[in-house]
């Protein structure tokens, strides 16, 4: 039996570049003040934006106030993107990771109230835990890099842009088990490596 799984592996590759390459020309256009660009940017890229968003905060009405929120500051930021330093799907779950986080320390911080507030020590890392957390990203990217080329991108997505097990097997075309198989058996090359 022939495996035809490298061909559907390419056409996802153009395909996904191809998005890729078209939500950051819409980015680049909102970024001009193109309103259509704006909405065609929403419907494309909202359905992943506000995954991300409910994962976090698991409140399905607060998950759509923080996605307006981040399409709000789409709109008036969109000209700080730069297409270098990621994609705008990259640039667009960053801000809803950021926009979410704030909310939730907000939420954290009315519960424990103002009295509570002085006790809460500064959680910013000191420059010797910057530096041990550097070492951790070098080391981590290095046992990244041990993996295939295939399990290393699913796992930077599933982990970098929020896409779940079965986004990932539907984009590369191949059965949710093996996905998961793949994700599992990376996962478990990654803690042995970080343990060496």
């Amino acid at each position: 039996m022939k495996d035809d799984s490298s061909g559907s592996i390419g056409h996802f590759d153009d395909a996904d570049r191809l998005r890729r390459e078209r939500a950051n020309q819409m980015l680049a256009n909102v970024a001009n003040g193109d309103e259509h660009a704006f909405a065609e940017l929403y419907r494309a890229t909202s359905p992943r934006v506000f995954g991300v968003i409910v994962r976090m905060i698991h409140d399905r009405g607060e998950a759509e106030d923080l996605l307006q929120e981040v399409f709000v500051t789409t709109w008036r930021r969109a000209d700080t993107f730069d297409p270098a330093r990621g994609s705008a799907i990259t640039w667009l779950t960053t801000l809803a990771r950021n926009r979410t986080i704030d909310r939730m320390r907000q939420q954290r911080d009315e519960l424990l109230g103002e009295k509570a507030a002085p006790d809460i020590t500064d959680e910013s890392p000191t420059p010797a835990v910057a530096a041990e957390s550097n070492e951790e990203r070098r080391r981590l990217e290095q046992c990244l890099d041990r993996l295939e080329p295939q399990h290393k991108r699913v796992v930077r997505e599933a982990f970098f842009t929020g896409a779940t097990y079965g986004e990932l097997a539907q984009r590369l075309a191949v059965p949710l088990g093996t996905m998961k198989s793949w994700i599992r058996r990376s996962l478990m090359q990654l803690k042995t490596c970080l343990e060496e």
